[in-house]
């Protein structure tokens, strides 16, 4: 890909066609990705180390945390940013190779239709994200958690673990829920501003 084609692309990701849309640029990339990278790293960073059980042996502790957490959170909400992404990348880097202007996407009906699928893509994977944090993580962390270890062959099945700094990861966990819907709707907003801006009610820039 030539330069000319990467300076589009990344002039597209960085400037999209509609306010709302650059505005979710600033929220998404600057706000969302600082709190994941800098606090989340902080509340979630030693958690492993820290998280005990009763035996407190290396084996019982390992096991349940994996038990505990499936897939860490950091992981899970780097994956969620990551693939977010994808659906408005797609579609500027389409428009680089195409050689289209940010201005022309919304001034043609299959360029708006394009970009607008990929909004509701983004929303779409938004809420898939919401509904497996749910599952995952729930939206309360408990100070206690019983874990069955069974499987480990010991004499007791249910063992009494020890979640360091709960609260502050049930504020966390709140925290990235908060941040899914303001994205969500974010991008309702844009797709509205999209169709404002069609039927003439907002004039385009």
């Amino acid at each position: 890909m030539s330069p000319n084609y990467m300076r589009s692309f990344s002039e597209g990701c960085l400037r999209p066609p509609t306010v709302i849309g650059q505005f979710h640029t600033l929220f998404f990339g600057s706000i969302r990705m600082f709190f994941l990278g800098v606090l989340g790293f902080a509340v979630y960073g030693n958690e492993a180390l820290h998280f005990s059980c009763d035996p407190d042996k290396r084996e019982v502790n390992l096991f349940c945390y994996n038990q505990f957490r499936p897939i860490t959170p950091q992981v899970f909400w780097a994956l969620q940013l990551v693939i977010v992404l994808v659906p408005g990348a797609f579609f500027h880097l389409y428009a680089a190779c195409k050689s289209i202007k940010q201005e022309d996407i919304l001034q043609k009906s299959f360029y708006t239709s394009f970009y607008i699928f990929s909004v509701f893509l983004r929303i779409i994977l938004e809420v898939v994200a919401f509904w497996l944090q749910i599952q995952l993580f729930g939206f309360k962390v408990n100070a206690i958690y019983m874990c069955d270890v069974g499987a480990l062959e010991k004499k007791f099945n249910i063992t009494r673990c020890m979640v360091p700094e709960h609260f502050e990861k049930t504020i966390f966990l709140i925290a990235m829920y908060t941040f899914t819907v303001i994205t969500v709707i974010l991008c309702v907003a844009e797709i509205f501003e999209i169709s404002c801006r069609r039927l003439g009610l907002i004039k385009t820039q």
